[in-house]
């Protein structure tokens, strides 16, 4: 049986049950050196998820009959493995055990009502940064790429100077940030983020 096990950000204390009962259980578990880190005392095989995704599938279509464990970043369907695993086992051959997004975690952490934010990501992607000025609302998983930086500098670009962005950074983690910045006050680096863009209309 392959599961797709969601991390939630950061650290194991936001692992629900259910998932970490799967890693458990599992003979083969799969996700990058950051998650196989956290569980330094399986005895089963492991392997790093990398760039080769190709290569995993093929990989992980020898594994059947094998409980497998593949370990996905926040929530395995929000812009995660999850998605690439679905469309092409199928959701009739996988376990999927949702996990608590960045972007659910930053917005509670600040409070940030959900119910009306645009969800998007930078990951392999072209940003619409046009979209990004417009929608009133935003939440943005970013990458090396994209980043708070970069966002600003395009909404600065549109126009757009009064809005804040709200920048979680390590979320989960013990080096956890949080920033609430203009667009033109955005000039630092910044680690593993997630951005939600608040307009004031």
């Amino acid at each position: 049986m392959l599961t797709v096990a969601g991390m939630g950000p950061g650290n194991l204390a936001l692992m629900t049950p259910q998932a970490q009962a799967a890693v458990a259980q599992a003979e083969v578990l799969v996700g990058s050196k950051r998650h196989l880190a956290q569980f330094p005392d399986f005895a089963g095989e492991a392997r790093v998820l990398d760039a080769d995704i190709a290569g995993l599938l093929a990989w992980l279509e020898r594994q059947r009959g094998r409980q497998v464990v593949v370990l996905a970043s926040g929530d395995p369907l929000f812009y995660g493995i999850g998605t690439r695993l679905v469309a092409h086992f199928g959701i009739e051959q996988l376990h999927i055990i949702p996990g608590i997004s960045a972007v659910q975690y930053l917005c509670a952490r600040c409070g940030i009502d959900m119910n009306d934010i645009w969800l998007t990501s930078s990951h392999g992607r072209a940003v619409d940064f046009d979209t990004l000025a417009r929608m009133p609302k935003v939440a943005m998983v970013t990458d090396a790429h994209c980043g708070p930086k970069a966002i600003a500098k395009a909404l600065l670009a549109r126009g757009v100077h009064a809005c804040w962005l709200v920048i979680g950074e390590n979320l989960g983690m013990d080096s956890e940030r949080i920033h609430r910045l203009r667009p033109a006050d955005v000039s630092a680096q910044y680690a593993m983020n997630v951005v939600v863009i608040l307009h004031e209309r």
